[in-house]
């Protein structure tokens, strides 16, 4: 496994980042401890949740199995970089948030804190993340609570998500008067090579202001993963946002020409996205969401696979970017 530092701090991440969302939905428990069990083997000490993680009836249940994991000692803690989330209702879904239970008030903030650190069975977060803008709270405010919970111990690092470029530049420039904060640290944005539009502002933004940036949904919800040849085989087939694009005659030509292009070369697709990835620039590692050991075998073949200039250069053309920014949207 291959590490690097998470932004501009001192803290040495590996290259891939386990996801845990499926962890509880999709896969049980005892799957789920075998799949941390073998990242942790294979190297990757970045793990990733949030607290809504487990979804409807069952959010908070992903860090209970985290924490159930952490429990069975073994220096699992010790060697794992914990990141989890903030922002989410962690009430039934479809009912109304009790004031103040959901975004980033210093009181949900606080309040969330705790919550996580019981079900996560630790006493500190390594990256504590906020999952989406609040456009009602000041930073002021966030960063007043982020303060204390630092002083306190039970955070490290703040990071952000789904943040528009603006936004980490204001967070920053708002860390920096207050002084003493080292503002955000990471950004998890959605990024790959079918959705490129976080080049244009997050990205550099990050770069600038010296945030890691962890890239989620890295398969595009599985249409890199070579959802084409797997129908045509008889495999899993594509369902919600990927099935419906498909639909699309012009989205479908271009994933069968990304497939055909990776075919020519002997790669497999899903790998061949993730290391993609990893050669973009200020990238720290993919976010990979693995449902079984299998898919986290072939998420770390990736981190060895070195794409030819051939192929990133026709991987380009298949997926153009929006070039720099800002020529790409004033010129």
């Amino acid at each position: 496994m291959e590490y690097t530092q998470l932004g501009r701090t001192g803290l040495k991440v590996s290259r891939l980042v386990l996801g845990t969302m499926n962890f509880g939905p999709q896969t049980e428990e005892a799957d789920s401890h075998v799949i941390m069990d073998a990242a942790l083997d294979a190297g990757i000490n970045f793990f990733d949740t949030a607290n809504v993680y487990g979804w409807g009836e069952n959010k908070g249940r992903t860090e209970e199995i985290i924490g159930n994991w952490f429990a069975k000692g073994g220096d699992r803690r010790d060697k794992v970089v914990l990141a989890t989330k903030v922002y989410g209702n962690m009430g039934l879904d479809g009912a109304p948030a009790w004031p103040n239970h959901d975004k980033l008030s210093a009181l949900n903030i606080r309040r969330a804190v705790d919550a996580s650190l019981r079900r996560l069975r630790t006493d500190y977060i390594d990256v504590y993340q906020f999952h989406h803008v609040d456009r009602a709270t000041p930073f002021e405010e966030i960063w007043q609570a982020i303060d204390t919970l630092v002083q306190q111990g039970k955070i490290l690092y703040v990071g952000s998500s789904n943040f528009p470029g603006y936004k980490i530049a204001q967070a920053n420039e708002i860390a920096a008067r207050r002084g003493g904060t080292i503002g955000l640290v990471s950004e998890q944005c959605l990024y790959n090579l079918a959705e490129r539009r976080a080049e244009m502002e997050v990205i550099p933004a990050a770069q600038d202001y010296g945030l890691g940036v962890i890239p989620w949904s890295p398969l595009h919800g599985g249409m890199l993963g070579g959802v084409i040849k797997k129908e045509a085989e008889g495999g899993r087939r594509s369902s919600g946002r990927t099935a419906q694009a498909l639909t699309d005659p012009a989205v479908r030509a271009q994933v069968q020409a990304y497939e055909d292009l990776l075919e020519k070369h002997g790669l497999e697709p899903g790998e061949a996205a993730l290391a993609w990835l990893l050669t973009r620039p200020g990238v720290t590692g993919p976010i990979v969401g693995p449902r079984t050991a299998e898919q986290l075998a072939s998420a770390l073949r990736a981190v060895e696979l070195e794409l030819s200039e051939e192929v990133l250069a026709g991987l380009d053309e298949i997926f153009p970017g929006p070039g720099p920014s800002p020529e790409a949207f004033a010129w």
